[in-house]
């Protein structure tokens, strides 16, 4: 027996839960396929009916949104007092926002986006797969190994 104590399980969030926590955040990362590789962007998004919207101007991130390639967004956040995490997954397909109906549904979301300039195209993310999990933030002496310090001593 070494006395400690097992680490916490990760706990898998079922459907609800995620969303809440989506709504909880605005700040998020898409993952898109651009060309020959995966790219990362962060975006502004607010939740819409299940969906995810932000806004993008024209570009390199639009253009690979809206192409016939799945996208995924990653939101996650952190309680700086209790030391639980979490983190939340949504897959699916991105589409242009073009309806006058759903523009003007859209604008009313109040969505900002945090980058100056004009940000005329609404995405909206129409999830396939929504996931997440929550865990406890391990302090660094419980995962810190002296393979750690030899790798940092010989980079000295």
């Amino acid at each position: 027996m070494t006395g400690k104590a097992p680490p916490p399980e990760t706990e898998v969030l079922d459907h609800h839960q995620c969303w809440e926590l989506l709504r909880r955040v605005s700040v998020g990362h898409l993952a898109v396929w651009v060309d020959d590789h995966p790219d990362l962007f962060p975006v502004n998004y607010k939740v819409d009916h299940g969906t995810l919207v932000f806004r993008t101007s024209a570009g390199t991130k639009f253009d690979a949104a809206v192409g016939e390639t799945p996208v995924a967004l990653e939101a996650d956040g952190v309680d700086a007092e209790s030391g639980v995490a979490w983190s939340v997954v949504v897959k699916g397909q991105a589409t242009a926002v073009s309806r006058t109906e759903e523009v003007l549904d859209t604008v009313g979301l109040l969505l900002f986006p945090w980058e100056a300039g004009r940000k005329d195209h609404f995405i909206r993310i129409v999830p396939t797969s929504v996931t997440g999990r929550r865990f406890t933030v391990t302090p660094p002496l419980t995962w810190w190994s002296s393979l750690d310090d030899a790798t940092r001593a010989g980079l000295e």
